[in-house]
């Protein structure tokens, strides 16, 4: 499996993060007048979730993936995991990277992170891709309270797994419509392998669970009105019964009053489609985000 990524590291308010960089092979053909593309990953996810999709941006643009504070090759500190700490490290990427009003793609709690950042820095920001994320006010649900949420969002329990069975288990999630050699190396890549031959998370429970409430506690629609950069949604969709159809249900609505509130809003669904849509639609999500980037260049 080629993968044409260089691995970097950089220090940002005194802890190490890594990111990868993707670029074209030819420096020269990398237009300097387009904006570079920042990707970042949802919870408990790492950078090489876009291990498919962003060779594919990087023929024309500078693409950077960050794993985010807790998670991948990134410092892990005990404590601060609201959205103030994890837009203050993005804004400090942004500067240590050089980078002048990129595009921020966030897939699920990443979507979040980018809309929380172009609401605290309007002009910072060229566009937003929010990858099934950024719509959500898990608090505003029907019948939600905080001890229902953090029960239903706390990570299951697999340190006992072995990476075969890891991945076993695996294939018979929705992640098993799709496996490929990809697919597999962005799920191990969440996952350090102990001296025992078990598997454990990057982002451990206790961090995890601070990043549930403070989805807990955002508010995306007290943030919409902040946003002054062009917004689109991609969102998956797919046949679902009982609360699986609820969840679309509540998605559509909620994406429905983020485009009443945002300025410059659009939304492209994916049909048949799972939340790891940067692993099932890698050449689709990388035509849908340069068609956008280059049209709302083109634009401003």
């Amino acid at each position: 499996m080629f993968d044409p990524a260089i691995d970097k590291q950089v220090l940002l308010r005194g802890l190490r993060f890594h990111y990868r960089e993707y670029g074209p092979a030819a420096p020269r053909r990398l237009r300097r007048d387009l904006p570079a593309i920042v990707l970042l990953h949802g919870l408990a996810s790492t950078s090489r979730i876009w291990i498919m999709m962003a060779p594919l941006l990087a023929r024309r643009y500078r693409v950077l993936a960050l794993d985010q504070r807790g998670h991948g090759e990134s410092a892990k500190p005990d404590g601060l995991y609201d959205f103030k700490a994890v837009v203050g490290d993005l804004a400090a990427f942004v500067d240590a990277t050089g980078l002048d009003r990129p595009v921020i793609v966030g897939h699920s709690w990443g979507g979040n992170v980018a809309l929380e950042y172009a609401a605290t820095h309007p002009r910072r920001a060229g566009a937003l891709i929010l990858t099934d994320g950024g719509f959500l006010e898990i608090s505003g649900r029907p019948g939600a309270t905080w001890e229902r949420a953090e029960q239903e969002m706390a990570p299951p329990e697999l340190t006992h797994l072995t990476p075969e069975q890891l991945i076993e288990g695996a294939k018979r999630w929705e992640l098993g419509r799709i496996w490929r050699d990809e697919v597999q190396a962005a799920l191990l890549a969440n996952f350090e392998v102990t001296e025992d031959g078990t598997v454990r998370p990057y982002l451990n429970r206790a961090n995890h669970m601070q990043i549930v409430r403070a989805l807990w506690d955002q508010r995306p629609s007290e943030l919409y009105r902040r946003v002054r950069a062009p917004v689109l949604f991609v969102a998956a969709q797919r046949e679902a019964e009982g609360r699986a159809a609820e969840w679309v249900s509540m998605k559509r609505e909620a994406i429905a009053r983020a485009q009443q509130m945002l300025a410059d809003c659009e939304v492209r669904w994916f049909e048949d489609t799972i939340h790891d849509i940067p692993l099932q639609r890698p050449v689709e999500l990388a035509r849908t985000i340069e068609t956008f980037v280059r049209r709302k260049t083109a634009d401003a």
